[in-house]
């Protein structure tokens, strides 16, 4: 008797508590969402997977020496899985559509706008004394930067200025993510009229290898001198860019955006799921976060396309307002939604290509950005 009894002792049923029951049943949530509803199923699994591992007692593997503990130490305070994925989404990323149409840049800047409102928003909020929600200058900068819509760039902040916020974080920059298009679409609405969706733009110019091969070291070295805090970001995805472009490294560069960014990928959801405890993520600043977070990714959506259309007041050659949307850096999924909404207005108006080049230079302002923050709050 006294063996089963002790026995019974040794399980996690018998340890477990109720933050850590209810915490399993929210990252099997997570696994739902990612397998049936498809909501960004790359990281939802493997981060609600690694969330069930941390809430099981008794095992320790978000514990020192436990497994999500060595890859957290490996990965996150070193910067190695964000740095190496944005490698990986260099190596997948098209310029093209940017260099031709130059001012979309401008697009993907004033996308950012939510970031650095939601520092002020998340400031404010801990100004009011409201107990659990009092945020610190770094906790503010590391909520802020959900706005950008850019999954690596949130764990890459956080983890250097608030990583015991890194869970509930990464849970809602990947959750408004896989979310745009359902987010996005009623703003779109509310901020155009029928006829500025229905605006149809001029086909993009050819933009020859070279230029695709000087930006992105233009934009390394351009970024680098003036926002060193933004150069590992910047500089990593420069790098893997100009992998694909140079055709010469094709080996290298289908190994970055295809086995090595897979590799990192389950190792950082692991990771951060490892910070999905009990006792980290079931409190009111969560609630917070999830809040202040839409809010940022919002905001970003609404100002992409305002941007838009005060560029239109002054340009003879009209674009959409609806790729302003895109500047968040939600690569392709916000172009995907853009183009979706045109079409809806106009059957024959295509805006995939034209509103890749606001997402793409979303990454680059996310990127920047990040680097701001780091240098004025870390």
């Amino acid at each position: 008797m006294d063996k089963l009894l002790s026995l019974w002792q040794s399980t996690g049923l018998y340890h477990i508590e109720g933050g850590q029951a209810l915490m399993i049943a929210v990252c099997l949530g997570l696994v739902y969402l990612a397998i049936r509803k498809g909501f960004e199923p790359l990281l939802l699994i493997p981060i609600g997977f690694g969330g069930v591992l941390a809430n099981i007692p008794v095992a320790g593997m978000a514990e020192t020496g436990g497994l999500l503990s060595i890859l957290y130490q490996v990965g996150l305070p070193t910067s190695v899985f964000p740095l190496l994925i944005f490698m990986g989404v260099g190596a997948m990323t098209d310029f093209g559509p940017m260099l031709a149409n130059p001012k979309t840049l401008l697009l993907g800047a004033a996308a950012q706008f939510g970031i650095f409102a939601t520092l002020l928003g998340a400031l404010a909020v801990g100004m009011l004394g409201i107990p659990g929600l009092e945020f610190t200058l770094k906790e503010a900068a590391s909520i802020a930067i959900i706005g950008g819509a850019d999954g690596p760039t949130s764990i890459y902040v956080t983890a250097q200025l608030a990583p015991d916020l890194l869970g509930p974080i990464a849970v809602a920059a990947y959750s408004y993510m896989a979310l745009v298009p359902l987010i996005q679409p009623p703003i779109m609405r509310a901020l155009t009229t029928k006829e500025e969706r229905a605006i149809v733009m001029s086909q993009l110019r050819h933009v020859g290898q070279t230029e695709k091969i000087v930006f992105p070291l233009v934009l390394c070295l351009l970024i680098g001198m003036l926002l060193p805090d933004a150069a590992p970001l910047v500089g990593m995805f420069a790098f893997g860019n100009l992998m694909r472009e140079s055709g010469v490294v094709e080996r290298l560069a289908d190994t970055s955006r295809n086995a090595l960014i897979n590799i990192v990928t389950i190792a950082l959801g692991l990771t951060v799921g490892s910070k999905l405890s009990a006792e980290s993520f079931l409190q009111i600043k969560t609630l917070g976060i999830l809040i202040l977070g839409m809010i940022a990714f919002s905001g970003g959506t609404a100002m992409g396309i305002v941007m838009a259309k005060v560029m239109n007041k002054f340009s003879t050659v009209k674009v959409n307002p609806l790729i302003g949307s895109a500047g968040v850096s939600a690569v392709p999924m916000a172009a995907r939604v853009a183009n979706k909404v045109g079409l809806e207005a106009n059957s024959q108006n295509f805006l995939l290509m034209h509103a890749m080049g606001p997402n793409v230079a979303g990454v680059i302002g996310s990127a920047v950005a990040a680097g701001v923050l780091l240098n004025f709050v870390g």
